[in-house]
């Protein structure tokens, strides 16, 4: 198949004939072509770039190194898409005596034993710690290629869940994609890099609610004047509005660190998009004088209309349990405040008697 597709970088008229011939059988041939519409999709547009006379040899080498990114990252995870994980981020020359590698150790530990996987950029520092505490078993490591620093160690170096991507936006696209949390220690521009960017994610709804802890050494201001840069500067020239700085918790301590995860799931489950309805999952029903408190409290996150309980689906095609949920038409800009919902959310009590988990009543 590669050979096929290849040979349809030629150009003009015969490129756009051999196409025609060769690609659409080619095609028929894959399992669930025909009813899978996102694969159609994908290949049409693989066609329009085949198409098109002006790409060069160079263009080709990016398209194919990061097909083959996201298909080493799509084929490992998959076998692990039941399973909660966290990302651990941080300096690679953290180290192994000094504080900040012990609690990104003991951090890793401790969450794994809640029964989230850690995922690591598999190098050294903060990174091997991670995959220290976590042990093999329970993590992943996602490795950068880079002319220096940068090689998998020791805890991880062997393992079938290592991989090595060529591009950091592909590393960083599973980075977020199969995070269900981030932990943040300190360390240089990639961990500045890796702070800010998932922070903007999370504001701008790009990336769906997720718990973020900076998690500090005992005493140590690393986080905390960062986060004096961010309130004497951003805040306060209006770069951000004030409920932005509620997507992430400081701490100096790996049990706050660990029960601020674990509370950020306690309701809250999962959401997703029904065309313009945000859809909420929850472990459990909340009752109609609930709802209306966070109507009452979060009115001004709405576009229109009220929230909601959603009939429970049928069938999810994302094979994600079957859960009660709360539906309504979120507006663009308010994400930072849908934190603060989800926050309250999973501090109301289990009061439904016809839909409570046994650990919640």
């Amino acid at each position: 198949m590669d050979k096929k597709l290849m040979s349809l970088s030629m150009s003009g008229d015969k490129k756009y004939l051999y196409q025609q011939k060769n690609l659409q059988p080619l095609l028929n041939e894959l399992p669930n072509y025909d009813g899978n519409k996102w694969l159609k999709k994908s290949l049409k547009t693989l066609g329009k770039i085949v198409k098109k006379n002006q790409i060069d040899v160079l263009e080709w080498k990016i398209l194919t190194a990061t097909l083959k990114d996201l298909e080493k990252g799509f084929r490992i995870f998959s076998d692990y898409r039941h399973y909660r994980k966290i990302t651990i981020f941080g300096s690679a020359r953290t180290p192994v005596d000094t504080l900040e590698y012990n609690l990104a150790k003991d951090f890793a530990k401790e969450v794994t034993e809640l029964g989230f996987m850690v995922l690591t950029g598999a190098g050294g520092g903060i990174m091997a710690a991670g995959n220290e505490g976590a042990t093999s078993k329970n993590s992943f490591g996602l490795n950068i290629k880079l002319p220096f620093e940068q090689y998998a160690n020791s805890f991880i170096k062997d393992d079938s869940k290592l991989i090595n991507f060529k591009y950091f936006f592909t590393r960083k696209l599973f980075f977020l994609k199969e995070s269900d949390a981030i932990a943040l220690f300190p360390g240089g521009f990639g961990t500045q890099d890796e702070a800010f960017e998932t922070i903007t994610l999370c504001q701008t709804g790009r990336q769906p609610p997720i718990p973020l802890v900076l998690i500090d050494k005992p005493d140590g201001n690393y986080w905390q004047s960062w986060h004096n840069y961010i309130c004497d500067h951003l805040l306060k020239d209006g770069y951000i509005q004030p409920e932005d700085t509620a997507l992430y918790t400081i701490t100096d301590n790996v049990n706050h660190a660990c029960k601020v995860i674990q509370e950020f799931y306690r309701v809250y489950h999962s959401c997703r998009y029904v065309k313009d309805l945000f859809v909420m999952r929850l472990n459990y029903d909340l009752t109609p004088n609930q709802i209306e408190q966070l109507n009452e409290n979060f009115k001004d996150i709405l576009m229109t209309g009220k929230i909601e309980k959603m009939p429970t689906p049928k069938k999810d095609k994302r094979e994600i349990p079957h859960l009660p949920s709360i539906g309504f038409y979120l507006q663009p800009r308010k994400f930072s405040r849908l934190y603060q919902m989800i926050n309250l959310i999973n501090t109301l009590p289990c009061e439904d008697s016809a839909y409570c988990p046994p650990q919640y009543r």
